[in-house]
């Protein structure tokens, strides 16, 4: 049988709003159950919006009193996106997500790049006090002799100029 609704979290750093919501939430993290398809008894399932539903925390004035608020998949990636963005410039956050990628890692191992090259890049070429140290400490890059196995490599199978 198909499951009809995911659980998840969704977690804010910064305190957010969602259009139609006059309350400002606070930070933290946030129970959601999106539905994934229409429910059985929906009479025109063609109209049915995908919608989740954000469990918000309790109030301190009403501790016991437990509260959902229903919003579209597209307000909440909204209010997701903002709370990502706040503080940070574009570049920046997506430098952090590229980086957190395995493959991306496994990419720069092979092709020799360094984080601190990257972030470098990212900066604009304004590198920090910590990114230059981390440059002068950094070994000197191998010898033609020792990248030539890599270069060998790398080019298998190409054709020879001679050719």
């Amino acid at each position: 049988m198909n499951e009809l609704v995911r659980r998840s979290i969704a977690v804010f750093a910064r305190p957010f709003s969602v259009p139609g919501f006059d309350e400002t939430l606070p930070a933290g993290e946030y129970d959601i159950e999106t539905e994934l398809c229409s429910p059985p008894d929906q009479l025109h399932p063609d109209a049915w919006k995908a919608s989740v539903a954000v469990k918000l925390h309790s109030r301190a004035s009403h501790p016991g009193l437990a509260r959902t608020l229903t919003v579209s998949l597209a307000d909440l990636d909204d209010a997701l996106a903002k709370d990502k963005l706040t503080g940070k410039d574009l570049a920046e956050i997506f430098l952090e997500e590229m980086l957190a990628d395995p493959m991306v890692r496994l990419v720069m191992e092979a092709d020799g790049v360094s984080e601190m090259q990257l972030r470098h890049l990212y900066a604009g070429g304004q590198a920090s006090r910590a990114d230059k140290k981390a440059r002068d400490a950094a070994p000197a890059c191998k010898s033609s002799k020792e990248n030539y196995p890599i270069q060998a490599a790398e080019n298998e199978g190409m054709p020879t100029q001679g050719e």
